[in-house]
């Protein structure tokens, strides 16, 4: 005979999370994990069915892509090394033998941030693709994010039922194209509503949740400012201060769950933005040869599934989005 089961109502949090392998097999965690399984099965159709070519870039990386501060270093060998923060310098090598690619991928951050919304560790789908501008990611981005959510609504309505979300609040993410703002609208937007912010400051979780109540869909923040981004980002040649990016936020407070732009495909450029953030060069020799020896234009996002599960499964808390969270003191179990 089993002892007692540990789990019988109106525990707290941290016990549950203590007990998370046995918590799992909650009706909770069963629909949302079935939820997340169609999800990622929406975004491999999409991606496969239109042109786009996986790949497998690597978890152990030598270099930064999104700044030193966030990184998890390892011992390799007679090294060190780090764990991914993004696949996208190596997606960027791939496009010129595959043209459009893409991967799923874990992806590390070692940010001491503890909102609702950041993991240490989570599922990072990607794509690179050449020839692409930022209008043509955008619309990748768009379109794969309305099937997602048409394949979710189609097959996974009774788990949304169970959990309590209405269907309703995300059909419209069905209709495409979705909205465009600057950040330079944002920033009067926010100002409007009372926001002590300055242009140049990035977005928080506060400001970008009171931005998505004016919309009923996701829409998309362009053309951020340059010194808030990271160094591969292109300028915009008509506005040097600004880059050709841009950020995907979901409604209903959720914020942030695709980040973009044009890749710097000027030698040049690239390596004056690596030397003005402090990075060493010789880090990313490899990477200034992709422009060295021959280069297009491209373009490419990056896409949190567990930000985008959150969202469409009307979760509280990211941490129910993955089975085994990790964050600042979470490793257990």
């Amino acid at each position: 005979m089993s002892p007692p089961f540990p789990i019988r109502g109106k525990e707290d949090i941290e016990f549950l999370l203590d007990h998370r392998h046995l918590w799992l097999r909650s009706r909770t965690m069963t629909a949302i994990l079935k939820i997340k399984h169609t999800v990622l099965e929406a975004l491999r159709e999409w991606l496969l069915s239109n042109g786009w070519w996986e790949v497998t870039p690597p978890i152990l990386t030598g270099s930064a892509v999104e700044g030193g501060a966030t990184l998890f270093e390892v011992k390799y060998f007679d090294k060190k090394a780090y764990l991914s923060q993004s696949a996208q310098l190596y997606l960027e090598v791939l496009i010129y033998s595959l043209g459009k690619v893409w991967s799923l991928t874990p992806s590390f951050r070692a940010e001491k941030s503890r909102t609702r919304r950041h993991l240490s560790e989570y599922w990072h789908l990607e794509i690179e693709g050449a020839w692409h501008d930022m209008e043509d990611t955008m619309k990748v981005a768009e379109e794969l994010i309305s099937y997602s959510v048409k394949k979710v609504i189609e097959e996974r309505s009774d788990e949304l039922a169970f959990l309590g979300r209405d269907i309703d609040k995300i059909k419209p993410s069905l209709r495409t194209p979705y909205p465009r703002i600057t950040y330079d609208e944002a920033i009067e937007r926010l100002k409007n509503k009372g926001f002590h912010i300055e242009w140049g400051e990035d977005l928080g979780a506060d400001e970008e949740r009171v931005l998505t109540q004016e919309f009923d869909k996701p829409f998309f923040v362009t053309h951020f400012p340059k010194k808030i981004k990271a160094f591969y980002m292109k300028t915009d040649p008509e506005r040097e201060d600004v880059v050709l990016g841009y950020d995907l936020l979901a409604p209903e407070g959720y914020g942030e769950i695709i980040g973009g732009s044009v890749r710097e495909n000027n030698y040049e450029k690239l390596l004056e933005r690596i030397e003005e953030e402090g990075l060493r060069p010789e880090d990313y020799s490899w990477y200034l040869d992709l422009r060295k020896y021959g280069t297009v234009p491209h373009s490419g996002f990056g896409l949190g599934v567990e930000r985008l599960v959150m969202w469409i499964a009307g979760l509280d808390h990211i941490r129910d989005a993955i089975p085994f969270p990790r964050w600042r003191g979470r490793i257990y179990p």
